[in-house]
């Protein structure tokens, strides 16, 4: 028995003896296994230290208790882990899918996103999904032999299929993100099939912990009040029922119960609603369990109703709110600026940068000023701007 050998996994449950491997062939580690030695390498990554001043909602400097990507990581990676080893499924793989998953992420969140997908839109556009596999796959720089981490097979197609099979009726390649396409050109990562059940379970943990920190923050920063959470289904009875076991509470407490036991809830349905689901499809194995129609982790028809309502109130009273407006709408052109100055100018480029970018084309020119600008921290996108633009700033020149 191996030294990092678990109890008895389930049969339909990605199983690190059974492994696809690694695109660059390694020797394996005696004390970990394949989906251990992933989770950390991740860890160990320059684009997980950078999402510690990426903005999950609320720019870095908005105030300090606020969720990062990197918190926001960290919690989806706790709730993965216990769901996994709750169905029996391998929670290393889990845990790596969840610290992952928002790697490819830019500055400044989805506002980021949509301002350099928009400016890369004549080039391939911009997709934080692909920008995860081409940081695996490529742009991490830390080891001798190969560029990327060299992850196992397993973790790659679920970073890339966390959220469902990318080929589907209507859809084709030339559809997709080129940045996957290519790299299934060269180790085909099945894009027509479900991902295994530890990736499913990382995609609905991203689901329960976001839509449970984002009250938490909203409330702390009064976009919303707790009487208006009273009128929501569930989250509304968690938080009278707790007014009724503790009625002297004070609010941050009162708040900070309510989440805990609305995170516990929706991880008890999860469990339920994906054993009712394994029950009747009965998947010998996790190659049974990708080729089913639709995934097997998922909510309960009324959770699931539930859900999208708490969605529904968080755009609306959070998301849409005009402090956010206003910070998304700075944020939107700065990367905008970013990288129109950057691609027109790759002369003022950092010198391992410039030289990647003047040795391509047009086209692989602006990948890179994007690949550039994504990897940046929330403050080093705004120093950037501020040392480009600001024509009296002494560190610009």
């Amino acid at each position: 028995m191996r030294g990092w050998e678990r109890p008895r996994l389930a049969p339909y449950a990605t199983s690190p003896h059974a492994t696809r491997g690694r695109l660059h062939a390694e020797a394996e580690d005696p004390q970990r296994s394949p989906f251990q030695r992933d989770r950390d390498r991740v860890i160990h990554s320059t684009a997980f230290r950078r999402l510690n001043h990426k903005t999950q909602v609320f720019v870095y400097h908005e105030g300090d208790h606020y969720r990062n990507r990197l918190t926001h990581s960290l919690e989806v990676a706790q709730i993965a882990r216990s769901i996994c080893r709750t169905l029996a499924l391998d929670e290393d793989l889990g845990e790596a899918l969840a610290l992952a998953h928002d790697l490819g992420h830019t500055p400044f969140g989805h506002a980021g996103e949509e301002a350099l997908d928009g400016a890369m839109r004549p080039y391939g556009g911009f997709d934080h999904n692909a920008q995860t596999l081409r940081i695996l796959t490529r742009l991490e720089h830390r080891y001798a032999e190969f560029d990327g981490l060299n992850l196992t097979w397993e973790t790659l197609e679920g970073a890339v299929k966390h959220n469902g099979p990318l080929l589907r009726p209507g859809v084709s390649p030339q559809d997709l993100p080129a940045a996957i396409v290519e790299f299934c050109a060269q180790w085909d990562l099945e894009l027509n099939t479900w991902a295994g059940p530890e990736a499913q379970v990382a995609a609905i943990s991203d689901d329960i912990a976001y839509n449970n920190h984002d009250i938490d923050d909203g409330l702390r920063a009064g976009l919303f009040r707790v009487e208006d959470l009273l009128l929501l289904p569930l989250v509304g009875d968690i938080i009278r029922d707790v007014r009724r076991r503790y009625a002297h509470l004070d609010q941050a407490r009162l708040i900070h119960e309510s989440v805990r036991r609305l995170i516990n809830v929706m991880v008890e349905d999860v469990v339920a609603e994906t054993r009712r689901r394994l029950d009747a499809a009965a998947p010998a194995d996790v190659g049974a369990l990708r080729r089913l129609d639709a995934p097997v982790v998922a909510f309960s028809a009324a959770l699931a109703a539930d859900n999208r309502v708490l969605k529904d109130f968080l755009f609306r009273r959070m998301y849409r709110h005009w402090r956010v407006n206003r910070m998304t709408s700075r944020a939107r052109r700065v990367v905008a600026d970013l990288f129109s100055l950057l691609f027109r100018e790759a002369n003022c480029l950092p010198d391992e940068w410039r030289s990647r970018a003047e040795a391509q084309d047009e086209r692989g020119r602006a990948r890179v000023v994007a690949d550039y600008i994504a990897g940046m921290t929330d403050n080093y996108a705004m120093d950037e701007h501020r040392r480009l633009f600001d024509l009296y700033d002494p560190q610009g020149f």
